[in-house]
């Protein structure tokens, strides 16, 4: 079976003293690997006279056909998305007891605290490699969460990156796509608000190591795609090869590691709330190459989802009005739908409280008329 986490644990004498040590990314793998094309939106335009427009221009086509993309010049130090990276990979080397102390709550559709490796995937005999631990945004609403000691110990710089993430790529990233929609620049920013309540996570996640055969047998289960629950996802490189995404054209091809830069892709609720023009995406995470199955996988990413008052029905863009995706019943302030935090606990719910992965080809997964498909060939 595959390793619970990366090599040696680190031992401690009191939460204040646990040795983050520093992480470097592993590297690149020198196969020939069919990468997809992807968009490369430079954020250090968007301050320029007429740069959100052009920005919005070049996204257009990303966020509405293919669903990837990738940002560079973020204004996120890479030396500051190492700490993270190494913050996270001290954590998994805790003893299990330790991570198992705050474990995600499942049962009511939270995804706060520590996933751990222990589902079976079907009948392959084999495991799920995953572990992560999701840290939500430091607002007074979210002030009760549980923190495990390493987050305790480091919260201040865990939690400036956090918003910084926020503000510096995603709000920007919603106000290009507001422009493409005709909106109020402020409008999606705003229905993410990041002082307001919704499960937005930091993610530190690692893929542990597995034998070709167990690689093999998991995968002959299940090789289909996903699509994220949320509204954005951001990707920070790793080097290690695993991310695949659909193309428009159905083909599967593989998402390369930009040095410095973020990929980002969009998820189910912002196709939601533009009835189906900007693409939640097909992806999935396969077996490394060969020169790199021997390494753990270690993966920082932010979820942005929308909040507790963000109402899940099609937004008052014109564009999509003059495209006939905007319905009498969206515009109907009286209509009753859920919020965005209610469709995201309910899918985290179905798909994660359970002890074995079930097969889902063919299956969908429906709460209050949002529907969307639980696996992609």
């Amino acid at each position: 079976m595959a390793p619970s986490a990366i090599e040696d644990p680190v031992s401690h004498i009191s939460p204040s003293q646990v040795l983050v040590k520093p992480w470097n990314r592993p590297a690149e793998t020198r196969e020939k690997l069919e990468w997809a094309p992807l968009t490369t939106i430079d954020l250090s335009r968007f301050d320029e006279p007429g740069g959100k427009q052009e920005l919005a221009k070049q996204l257009y086509d990303a966020v509405t056909r293919v669903g990837f993309w990738t940002v560079v010049n973020s204004g996120i130090d890479d030396e500051r998305v190492l700490r993270q990276f190494s913050i996270g990979n001290t954590f998994f080397k805790q003893p299990l007891e330790e991570k198992r102390r705050y474990p995600c709550n499942f049962a009511e559709g939270e995804y706060f605290g520590y996933r751990e490796n222990s589902r079976w995937v079907g009948d392959s005999g084999v495991k799920e490699n995953i572990e992560m631990l999701n840290i939500p945004k430091a607002i007074p609403a979210l002030a009760d969460v549980g923190k495990h000691d390493i987050v305790k110990e480091h919260y201040e710089e865990i939690a400036s990156f956090h918003r910084d993430l926020w503000e510096k790529v995603i709000r920007k990233l919603f106000v290009l796509i507001a422009i493409i929609l005709e909106l109020p620049e402020d409008y999606l920013a705003n229905a993410h608000d990041y002082d307001q309540e919704s499960d937005d996570h930091l993610r530190y996640m690692i893929y542990n190591v597995r034998t070709q055969d167990e690689w093999d047998r998991a995968q002959a289960y299940s090789k289909g795609g996903h699509t994220d629950f949320g509204s954005l996802t951001l990707l920070f490189s790793q080097h290690i090869a695993g991310l695949q995404i659909r193309t428009p054209e159905g083909e599967w091809k593989w998402v390369k590691p930009v040095d410095g830069g973020i990929t980002c892709n969009a998820a189910d609720t912002l196709t939601f709330l533009t009835n189906g023009f900007i693409k939640s995406t097909v992806h999935r995470v396969v077996t490394p190459p060969k020169d790199q199955i021997n390494t753990a996988r270690l993966g920082l990413l932010y979820f942005s989802r929308p909040g507790a008052k963000t109402p899940m029905k099609t937004v008052p863009s014109p564009l999509l009005d003059r495209l006939g995706l905007l319905t009498q019943e969206d515009k109907d302030p009286n209509t009753v739908v859920p919020t965005g935090t209610e469709y995201v606990r309910a899918r985290v719910k179905d798909v994660h409280h359970k002890t074995v992965l079930d097969k889902r080809e063919g299956t969908s997964f429906e709460f209050k008329g949002l529907k969307v498909q639980n696996y992609y060939d």
